[in-house]
């Protein structure tokens, strides 16, 4: 049973960025004295992350270009990890390399399989400054990659590599909620792509 407040019981729910905003493909910048107190903006990243029913969320899919990110989310024995980082850094990874099926807030309704390793550790501080380091094993350790890769200007998109990567990308084109794609190199190949098959 959880005790004290929900993280993001206070926070209001903001508006996703999705995949062509240049906000997503650009690294966030580190958070300074300036930047602080973050409480409200952690709070509404919890807020928006439960509220699209996501396992992780980072400032940038809110708008907000900052090293942060907030997570809620099992590893491979179902126990919950809860937390949010500042200034992360991903100090370490290892084991095999697993190719799992992944999605993203910014991604709505596509997944593609993308090779993660299954053991990640992050390092960085909380709210108060404090130092921080989450260990993360199984589908813990890939939401830790996949949420720090954010603050990168990365997405999951940019691990996969040919046909999974033609076919995720012509998803996205066809997609409802698709805006202009960032333009990339042997872009011209997803004309010919094959269609990602409907699913039910």
């Amino acid at each position: 049973m959880r005790r004290g407040p929900i993280p993001g019981g206070t926070g209001a729910v903001r508006p996703l960025r999705t995949y062509g905003d240049p906000v997503l493909h650009a690294p966030s910048r580190e958070v300074t004295p300036a930047d602080r107190p973050l409480a409200g903006l952690v709070e509404d990243m919890f807020a928006t992350m439960y509220a699209a029913r996501g396992v992780g969320l980072a400032a940038c899919q809110i708008g907000v270009p900052l090293r942060v990110f907030v997570y809620d989310c099992p590893d491979d024995e179902d126990r919950r990890h809860r937390g949010h980082v500042i200034n992360p850094r991903l100090v370490s990874t290892g084991g095999v390399t697993v190719r799992g099926p992944e999605g993203c807030l910014s991604l709505p309704g596509l997944e593609a399989p993308t090779p993660r390793a299954d053991l990640a550790v992050i390092e960085g501080e909380d709210l108060h400054g404090s130092p921080v380091s989450v260990e993360g094993e199984g589908f813990f350790a890939r939401c830790l990659q996949h949420e720090f890769d954010h603050l990168d200007g990365g997405l999951y998109t940019d691990r996969l590599s040919g046909l999974r990567r033609r076919r995720t990308l012509r998803a996205v084109r066809r997609a409802a909620w698709s805006g202009p794609l960032p333009a990339e190199p042997g872009s011209a190949l997803l004309q010919d792509a094959p269609a990602i098959p409907p699913r039910g």
